[in-house]
């Protein structure tokens, strides 16, 4: 394999990392609901790809709060494995996770970018793995923060990318009607302008009845 390779769903897989309230707290690099949305974006764009998919979290109880219900939801019933170190590659449930999927292109996102992005990014190129690194649904205490440790990241060999562009590279081609209509149900609920032109383009150039959003 090979970071020139595109990402597909049979080649990735998708670890988000720490996406809990009081680590939402300290985000300042991206709006928090722009942030929240992102990363509900993403995870179901790898529930439509059935894309192996593993949430982790820290001290959830004690310190963080749960991960987003919004975010859970996706997969209501996934297990988040549960760590103390602020480095997720050293925990062996993770690794062990990682490992079973078989896979070696691991898409990352994680709050905080220079903490919980970076070192178990760092760690898995480190281990031969390939890492992409999603930008938009990952946060930094400072903008500085956040840009620094993602160019750290890139310096090592990890690739940087958005979730609209997992989704899209996931999709390829709109030929694949199998996954069409929920990726474009998934742009028009979490892709903004993009989204609502999909609407537009549906209800007034293509005289379909308007859709109903519960």
């Amino acid at each position: 394999m090979s970071i020139r390779e595109l990402l597909n769903p049979s080649n990735s897989t998708l670890i988000l990392i720490d996406h809990q309230p009081q680590m939402s707290f300290g985000v300042q690099s991206i709006d928090r609901q722009t942030l929240k949305n992102n990363t509900v974006a993403l995870a179901k764009a790898a529930k439509i790809f059935n894309v192996p998919t593993i949430f982790t979290s820290v001290e959830t109880k004690s310190f963080s709060g749960y991960i987003w219900p919004e975010l859970l939801s996706v997969f209501p019933d996934q297990q988040p494995i549960e760590r103390t170190s602020m480095n997720s590659w050293e925990d062996k449930a993770l690794v062990a996770a990682v490992k079973a999927t078989g896979r070696k292109k691991l898409i990352m996102a994680a709050l905080w970018t220079e903490v919980c992005l970076n070192f178990p990014a760092l760690e898995a190129l480190a281990e031969g793995y390939e890492v992409y690194i999603v930008t938009d649904a990952s946060g930094g205490t400072t903008k500085e923060a956040h840009d620094m440790s993602i160019q750290r990241m890139i310096q090592a060999g990890a690739v940087p990318v958005t979730w609209q562009q997992v989704l899209l590279e996931y999709q390829r081609d709109w030929a694949h009607k199998e996954t069409y209509d929920e990726v474009m149900d998934l742009v028009r609920d979490h892709s903004g302008a993009y989204g609502m032109g999909v609407d537009y383009a549906y209800t007034m150039v293509h005289g379909a009845p308007q859709r109903q959003v519960k």
